[in-house]
């Protein structure tokens, strides 16, 4: 059930970021309130992903690339809002969220997809 949550809370988060990110690109005011529900997200991801872990190993991993993927995607809406440079946290974010959901479909508490 906790893996369903969390892959739940991942689609819902990331689907939020994108629209998050299109709100500020285009200048709409109504983006910082949605801002504040994708920290929400953020937080149930964290919380999900924290449940899930039963040992160390390659799951301590999965669980700090997770977070890097979310830090990274905080970093372009923030950067956006304060209209800098987002290439390189886009870059990031490109390569840590590959990682992590390569990491999710190959752990034993995954879907399987990649054993």
């Amino acid at each position: 059930m906790t893996t369903h949550l969390h892959i739940t809370a991942w689609v819902i988060g990331i689907i939020l970021f994108f629209v998050t990110y299109s709100m500020y690109k285009s200048g709409n005011p109504k983006a910082k309130m949605l801002h504040m529900i994708t920290r929400l997200f953020y937080l149930l991801i964290i919380l999900t992903g924290g449940m899930l872990i039963t040992d160390f190993g390659a799951y301590a991993v999965k669980m700090i690339v997770g977070i890097i993927v979310i830090a990274a995607m905080e970093m372009v809406l923030v950067r956006t809002k304060k209209r800098k440079g987002t290439s390189a946290m886009w870059i990031l974010f490109a390569v840590a969220l590959v990682f992590v959901v390569y990491l999710g479909l190959s752990l034993p508490q995954g879907l399987y997809l990649f054993k």
